[in-house]
């Protein structure tokens, strides 16, 4: 028998889709697989690749334990050529052959297109009906295949003898339309028959003309929508009959009367259909050589939600809940009503006193009308917007049913590969949110947010949230394509916009965190998948960009002045003000370009590019240098003395000796008791907190943040009912209103980065090599939590931790995918460095089984015991000396090192508090309670 079992059906490059890989946009797409088992001790030594195209079958054998990403094996692929491909790997034996993965090429040269842009003539103005363009071929007898390959300016649905064509959602998405348009590639044999056959697309505004950005701003990419599509058919004679966009196809009008992202569909179906639009087409000059494959999955529906419950509003409004805050649309089924009916629907994330709140929209409708037909059934769809809500209001519709409407969510169909669960029940909503958020904002770039008018690919946000992004959903060919867009919209100075696609256009958009996106993410990629593609293909960015920022940094090392958003929404920043933080700008500058310049050192190494590599190396020793002198004490004391400058000290190795390192950790993790274990930090400090918090031995410190439920705090929102991740620690306010900045959103994934450190620390499950090749089982478990786990699908198949806390032992369960070998680190301080794949169990004691006894100390003492530390404080605010946990902290702040004994002291200092002999006596009892 085979020591290993057959490998799975090859994967080519990022692609995920289920079945044929269609429109590949390279001739030599590399190969993956996974081998789903094998016996202990297994190592692959070889593979044997075999390749079917046009009748023929080549084989190639390789020694090597590569399987993920390995090189094309044979002849380039030809445009639209089609190849099966199987593989099978060797130990002292081959395993069985795989099952056939099938690749087929798209247009791989703009030579391939006989299509020329066409747009509507008198037809399909900014403001008129959305156009239908329509072309007819007659195809004989013996249908082999056909295929659709189609773009446009704007976004198209395609009809195939009235039949859709595919199922993503508004097609070709958005890129940077002057460097870069995505065409699809769509197997339409099942759609075509001998005979006439119409083809017939409409047209939408989409990214490309309607409105983009909070200035108001419409048609920036162009004022003329325009259609590329091309079908050819083949048929057993070996024939390619084409039908091209040219001059023959007509024009005519939908019943879409006006499409908007922002704003909404409105649809008159009183108007007809244009089964033979009869209107001119004229051609548009475009450049071929900017059409490119897709290089992650397309925009598609990828869930429905059925409404949890219709109610009549305070004003007296119909509204409806979908128990979800999602990204999509409404689907109305009605009936019963008049010609010339209408019925609108609006959509919000919450609700303002009762009614739906509308105000964080902004300025953007979100509103879909429709103006019926007559008294027939109908189901209401748009399908050319989008909108971010989990409410909705519907006009127009008496007696209004529940089962008569639901949300259809949509977003870029991004597999699922993390998942993680513990036994705390507000932690696990909270991980639920941000898989919701990332689904929701995850459309076709990664935005901000989905529901105001912005919903713009900010790129601090992804900057912080791509590891966990990794994590959750093979996220790689989305984000390849993000990255592309970055470089192409790089300016000649290295400067990255602050949104890709920028439709911003600032004049020196150099700000840190935001502009580092273009090392930190491709760094990411390349750590999670081991593609060195990626690092390849971003290395020129990565560098401009760094070369632009130590420019500005000057001869000594510090980039300071000019514009930052700096710790981005800081919590004690104002509504009004969200970059005014506390850790300083400049402080948080230099060490992003120490940061990326490490990066792009390490970057340049992996490639083989040791010259760079040393450059870049100097440049980081330099920065650090720098930032050591001008920002940090011979105590280990960082300028602005904030979490989040202490942070990226610790992280990122900007403090020079052990013990400024020592005393920085310590001196965060006393910022962070002072809050009363209450975040601190914005966009910046909230990814790395945690960590640095680790790595500073204060794991209970970190523990006690991750778990507040006070606001602000990570749990605190879900305590709110929040089903994603805000914008704003205080989005909502305690008393249930908006918050009262103009910038508020209810859906924004940036804040829940510290999934990251759920998954490799709570449950212990982190990548030790680029591509998870080995990985780092650590688990650092907390006292509040008897269980948790995380499960991933690496490159190499499922790797998964898991443990339990029960009856005094520490029990730890680790899969380690075949491929891969794990270094496991269990609480108890036990190592075992390599450890080969299957399923391992190991057992230890509880390292929280026994209670610490004895008195405390000193007043730190007190607030690191939760339950002493929570008896205080209940006993503080019912005697009013406070009136919260956070208050109490900040009483306590300069007293950490006195004896615990004085701490009733420091709250209640001598006669100076009204009624401070009772207060004292108080406080004193549960001291006495609390503290044996």
């Amino acid at each position: 028998m085979p020591r290993a079992a057959a490998p799975s059906a090859p994967r080519f490059e990022h692609r995920t889709d289920a079945g044929p890989a269609l429109g590949v946009g390279t001739a030599v797409p590399r190969l993956s697989w996974t081998v789903p088992e094998a016996e202990p001790g297994f190592v692959q030594r070889a593979r044997e690749i075999q390749i079917s195209r046009a009748g023929e079958t080549v084989t190639a054998v390789v020694e090597s334990h590569e399987q993920v990403l390995v090189p094309w094996p044979a002849e380039p692929l030809r445009s639209r050529e089609r190849a099966e491909v199987r593989v099978r790997v060797r130990d002292d034996e081959w395993s069985g052959w795989s099952e056939a993965g099938v690749v087929e090429a798209g247009m791989l040269s703009p030579q391939d297109w006989t299509a020329r842009f066409v747009s509507p003539g008198a037809l399909g103005g900014l403001d008129r009906p959305a156009p239908v363009l329509r072309g007819e071929i007659d195809i004989p007898e013996g249908i082999v295949s056909a295929r659709l390959y189609a773009t446009a300016h704007g976004v198209y649905e395609a009809e195939l003898n009235g039949r859709r064509v595919g199922d993503e959602v508004l097609a070709p998405g958005w890129t940077s339309y002057p460097n870069r348009l995505r065409y699809q590639s769509h197997d339409v044999t099942e759609l075509v028959t001998a005979g006439r056959n119409d083809l017939t697309v409409t047209l939408g505004n989409g990214w490309y003309r309607g409105r983009l950005g909070f200035l108001g701003r419409r048609a920036l990419y162009g004022d003329r929508l325009a259609l590329l599509a091309q079908l050819e058919v083949t048929t057993a004679d070996g024939a390619v009959h084409v039908l091209a966009t040219d001059e023959s196809w007509t024009a005519g009008e939908s019943q879409v009367v006006y499409d908007d992202l922002y704003n909404g569909q409105h649809t008159d179906l009183r108007r007809p259909v244009p089964r033979e639009p009869d209107g001119a087409v004229v051609i548009v000059d475009a450049d071929l050589g900017l059409l490119v494959a897709p290089d992650g999955p397309p925009v598609r529906v990828t869930g429905v939600l059925p409404a949890v419950a219709v109610w009549t509003s305070p004003s007296g409004r119909t509204l409806v809940d979908f128990g979800q805050n999602i990204v999509g649309r409404v689907r109305l089924r009605t009936r019963g009503h008049d010609t010339g009916h209408e019925i609108v629907l609006r959509h919000a994330e919450v609700l303002d006193d009762g009614e739906l709140g509308v105000r964080p929209l902004r300025t953007a409708d979100a509103t879909d009308r429709w103006i019926l037909a007559g008294p027939g059934e109908v189901a209401l769809e748009p399908t050319l917007t989008f909108h971010g809500f989990r409410y909705a209001e519907i006009t127009g519709v008496e007696d209004l049913r529940a089962a008569d409407v639901e949300a259809i969510a949509v977003g870029s169909d991004l597999k699922r590969t993390g998942w993680f669960d513990s036994s705390h029940e507000l932690l696990n909503k909270f991980h639920e949110n941000v898989v919701w958020g990332m689904r929701g904002n995850f459309l076709d770039v990664p935005t901000d947010c989905p529901q105001r008018d912005e919903r713009l690919g900010w790129t601090g946000d992804i900057q912080v949230f791509s590891p966990t992004a990794a994590f959750l959903f093979d996220s790689t060919g989305f984000l390849r394509s993000w990255l592309a867009d970055l470089a192409a919209e790089q300016l000649p100075n290295g400067a990255v916009p602050f949104v890709i696609p920028d439709v911003l256009h600032g004049a020196d958009p150099a700000a840190a965190a935001w502009g580092d996106a273009a090392a930190v993410v491709p760094w990411v990629l390349y750590q999670r998948t081991g593609d060195l593609g990626v690092l390849a293909a971003q290395l020129p960015s990565m560098r401009a960009w760094v070369d632009r920022i130590s420019a500005l940094a000057g001869t000594d090392g510090l980039w300071a002045g000019g514009f930052q958003f700096g710790d981005w929404l800081d919590p004690t920043a104002p509504p009004e003000a969200p970059a005014d933080s506390q850790a300083d700008p400049d402080v948080v500058a230099t060490a992003h370009l120490a940061h990326s310049a490490d990066l792009v050192a390490l970057a340049a190494r992996a490639l083989g590019e040791t010259g760079t590599a040393e450059q870049y190396e100097k440049l980081a020793a330099r920065t650090r240098d720098a930032f050591a002198r001008e920002y940090v004490t011979g105590g280990g004391r960082v300028l602005s003395d904030s979490p989040t400058a202490y942070a990226l000290a610790l992280q990122w190795d900007l403090l020079p000796n052990a013990e400024q390192r020592r005393r920085a950790g310590a001196r965060l993790a006393d910022l962070v008791r002072a809050s009363g274990f209450r975040i601190s930090t914005g966009f910046v400090g909230t990814p790395l907190i945690a960590d640095a918090l680790t790595a500073a031995g204060e794991v209970g410190v970190a523990y006690r943040l991750l778990l507040q439920t006070g606001c602000p705090s990570w749990l605190y929102p879900v305590t709110m009912g929040a089903t994603t991740v805000w914008e704003r620690w205080d989005s909502m306010l305690p008393d249930g209103r908006i918050n009262p900045g103009e910038m508020t959103s209810f859906n924004h994934y940036a804040l829940g980065a510290v999934a990251d450190w759920l998954h490799r620390t709570v449950a212990g499950l982190a990548p030790a090599a680029p591509g998870y090749r080995s990985i780092e089982v650590r688990p650092l478990p907390g006292s509040r939590l008897t269980h948790a786990s995380a499960r991933h699908l690496t490159p190499y198949g499922p790797a998964a931790v898991s443990w339990e806390r029960a009856e005094g032992r520490f029990r730890l369960s680790v899969e380690v995918p075949v491929g891969v070998t794990a270094a496991v680190h269990l609480p108890d301080g036990r190592d075992f460095p390599e450890v080969g794949h299957g399923r391992h169990e190991w057992e230890s004691a509880d390292p929280f089984a026994e209670a610490v006894s004895g008195r405390r100390a000193t007043v730190r003492d007190v607030l690191d015991d939760e339950p002493a530390w929570r008896g205080i404080v209940e006993a503080a605010v019912s005697a009013g000396l406070a009136a919260d946990e956070a208050g109490v902290a900040a009483s306590l702040r300069a007293h950490f090192d006195a004896p615990a004994s004085s701490l009733v002291d420091a709250l209640v200092p001598g006669d100076v508090v009204r009624g401070a002999e009772e207060l004292r006596r108080v406080l004193g009892a549960a001291f006495d309670a609390t503290n044996p």
